[in-house]
């Protein structure tokens, strides 16, 4: 494979010749050998490689024109560290060339695309989608995938500053080749992670999303201000349906959620007002900081931080239940540290659960409980969950990607059904 080295100020930056920044990406990569007639459960002879955009990269797209001097003083300035930017650059692509010569080993017919190149035209020639980066470029890659035919496969290209929880175990990605060896023999089977599919009911909850990766906010009142000028929009257009006595109509929204869906105030500072109801039960008033939907794959990132307790939390409890006990024997040994731990392990295990699972877990945050808002119930699990809207710059976002409004009168209806899973594959181990 021809390997582009661009010398930057002293840094080796290994660019693949088909993926250099300054060309336009989806090129094709044939091989011309065969598979050998090996025995597989599927057929992995076509194959779509979502590449990642490096923070180096994202930086370029950022400061066009910008001689490499000068983007280097910009970073410098802000803080952020330049050469560590190069140095994870050049891990990804050395990953990256690894991989495409394994598919080139195995005569897999191959694809490289990123992600503003990303189209269902490759998606559709594609037996199997692979994902070359982190968990963000594997979440990149499902969005598009509608059914539970078509698999996801994400390979983490960078082991040292990613965990890639929803990749392949890092020894699997690192060694690529012998993972790739076993797919085509069979040697692995099929995860289905549950996904959320959104409806959606109001005004104007057909109109495309905010793509969060495109902005670059500055600050969170540029984001207010731009969401003012969306409300006066929403106010006037509103009016215009209104003299038609136009219906509410209900939108499904095309993406599904793999991890959440966050649903509450854009500025975080502001307490969210809506009602919402559990499996078809009644609706209730709830005032919080806003909700989070997760399934069985996202209850170990977000949700799973909100909820947990750290041993500190659990000592304290401990101690107050300790302080109550009246029978004279207070035989809680609250400092002893490996009880405490295994109390603490034990809590926060039951938070996650299987990603398979067609049922979500929500999180109200921050629920406020007085005399109007009586509702003590925090978290809990469902297979349906409906929210309607009380808020004034509100936002309905999936797995921190899209931005949906949801202001006062939209309706949301969340649900899991077995035909939106996201197909991926669990390779045996050794």
């Amino acid at each position: 494979m021809n390997v582009i080295l661009n010398k930057l100020h002293g840094h080796i930056v290994s660019i693949p010749s088909f993926l250099s920044i300054n060309l336009p990406l989806n090129l094709r990569y044939f091989s011309k050998s065969s598979l050998n007639g090996s025995k597989i459960n599927f057929d992995f002879s076509k194959a779509l490689v979502l590449n990642k955009i490096t923070r180096y990269e994202f930086e370029k797209k950022r400061y066009l024109n910008i001689a490499e001097e000068k983007l280097k003083l910009k970073l410098q300035e802000r803080g952020s560290n330049y050469d560590r930017l190069i140095e994870h650059h050049n891990i990804h692509y050395r990953s990256l060339e690894r991989i495409l010569n394994a598919f080139k080993e195995k005569g897999i017919e191959t694809r490289v695309t990123q992600r503003y190149n990303y189209s269902y035209d490759d998606i559709n020639w594609a037996n199997c989608i692979f994902s070359a980066g982190g968990d963000g470029t594997f979440l990149l890659a499902s969005a598009k995938i509608k059914s539970n035919d078509k698999p996801v496969i994400g390979i983490n290209t960078d082991i040292t500053s990613s965990e890639g929880h929803l990749l392949l175990p890092k020894e699997q990605s690192v060694n690529f080749s012998q993972t790739l060896a076993k797919l085509l023999s069979g040697k692995f089977s099929w995860l289905y992670r549950a996904r959320i599919r959104i409806y959606l009911e109001g005004d104007n909850v057909d109109e495309q999303p905010i793509e969060l990766h495109d902005q670059v906010l500055k600050n969170l009142e540029h984001r207010y201000i731009e969401h003012m000028e969306e409300n006066r929009q929403t106010k006037l257009k509103r009016e215009a349906k209104n003299s038609k006595n136009s219906e509410s109509k209900l939108f499904r929204i095309p993406t599904l959620a793999l991890n959440e869906v966050f649903i509450g105030e854009a500025l975080s500072a502001r307490v969210s007002y809506y009602l919402m109801s559990i499996d078809d039960g009644p609706l209730f008033r709830q005032k919080s900081s806003g909700i989070i939907i997760c399934t069985g794959t996202g209850s170990t990132s977000w949700c799973y931080n909100i909820n947990k307790m750290s041993a500190q939390s659990v000592k304290r409890i401990i101690n107050l239940v300790k302080s109550k006990i009246n029978n004279g024997e207070n035989i809680i040994p609250a400092n002893d540290d490996k009880f405490v731990s295994n109390i603490t392990h034990e809590f926060n295990d039951s938070i996650v659960f299987e990603p398979d699972q067609l049922r979500m877990a929500y999180t109200i945050r921050d629920p406020v409980i007085n005399r109007i808002y009586t509702n003590e119930t925090n978290r809990g699990f469902a297979k349906k969950l409906i929210v309607q809207s009380r808020c004034f710059d509100a936002c309905l976002v999936i797995d921190g990607s899209q931005s949906y409004q949801f202001n006062d009168g939209s309706k949301a209806v969340l649900e899991t059904l077995p035909e939106d899973s996201l197909k991926t594959v669990l390779v045996n181990k050794d």
